[in-house]
């Protein structure tokens, strides 16, 4: 059996679900994109293609395997995405939340159950149809639960608004031991340089005490300052809406002292390095243009 164990973002990390790019489909229409960035490259003509995509994932895949972590991958479905496995569930302690995502994803879920199957019944989440969550808006920090969100009335009409009120509710009623506190972000279907389709499109709690933010991700100014103060002004890499854009915020942490990040964040990856962490830069820009980047692509299971 499987043994759960997540409650942060950075413990030494001992087992992972990563996605994968194989026979993911053809290049959708505009009317099936998902997010704005997608959407733009659609249009463009640039939209990424699978060797490229799966190329960069092995090499993800590779970092993984020279930590020792073990690797699950999901079941390749034909022509299907199943790169972000982060959107389809997420862990918090002990258990797994299965995420209700976008009715057009929910097969996703059928090609990790080799994986579920490891998992004690009892520790699978099923949250009821009213509650809309995905892992890349949910992040546990030790006494805390971050959780992104979009609240206003208008929810229903952004395909980026992914986690909704009744999600906080919910996941506040199943850990009633942590602090769960909420950040509205700024959602636009068309303007990927306004979009924080998830929490972690402009925020990532790193290793030594930093984090990575980006301002107008957040649409509340009084929830980015908290933030701040949290996590101390002086700790915080704060990127611009162009590094925003590119996912700088969207690295991922091995352990407290190493960090997977894309190659061509080279103003991020030198302040990491600064800072005394270890960094894995490996390519992955391709994936980028989807508008997720490492860990998004990532599901971890058990850190200790």
């Amino acid at each position: 059996m499987l043994q759960l164990h997540i409650t942060d973002e950075i413990s030494p990390l001992k087992a992972v679900l990563l996605g994968t790019a194989v026979s993911c489909g053809a290049t959708p229409t505009p009317d099936e994109a998902y997010d704005p960035k997608s959407l733009e490259h659609i249009l463009n003509g640039t939209y990424p293609v699978e060797a490229d995509m799966v190329k960069e994932m092995e090499a993800f895949a590779a970092v993984f395997k020279k930590y020792g972590i073990k690797v699950f991958r999901p079941e390749v479905l034909p022509n299907c995405n199943q790169i972000f496995s982060r959107d389809i569930a997420f862990v918090i302690e002990d258990k797994l939340i299965l995420a209700n995502i976008l009715p057009d994803r929910e097969k996703e879920i059928e090609a990790i159950l080799h994986v579920l199957d490891k998992i004690p019944e009892d520790n699978i989440i099923h949250p009821p149809k009213e509650v809309h969550v995905e892992g890349g808006d949910v992040m546990p920090w030790n006494d805390y639960i971050f959780i992104g969100t979009y609240t206003a009335d208008d929810y229903a009409d952004y395909i980026t608004a992914r986690t909704n009120i009744e999600a906080v509710a919910y996941i506040t009623e199943l850990f009633p031991h942590k602090k769960v506190k909420s950040f509205e972000l700024r959602k636009s279907n068309t303007n990927a340089k306004e979009n924080a389709l998830h929490l972690d499109c402009c925020f990532q709690p790193l290793g030594k005490g930093k984090a990575i933010l980006h301002k107008n991700g957040f649409l509340i100014e009084d929830e980015y300052q908290w933030l701040v103060d949290f996590f101390g002004k002086e700790n915080i890499f704060e990127i611009t809406a162009d590094e925003m854009y590119r996912m700088f915020s969207n690295v991922f942490s091995i352990s407290p002292e190493v960090v997977v990040s894309e190659r061509r964040f080279t103003r991020l990856n030198q302040w990491l390095r600064k800072q005394g962490f270890t960094v894995e830069e490996i390519p992955y820009a391709e994936i980028a243009k989807q508008e997720g980047l490492l860990r998004c692509s990532t599901l971890p299971l058990t850190r200790e």
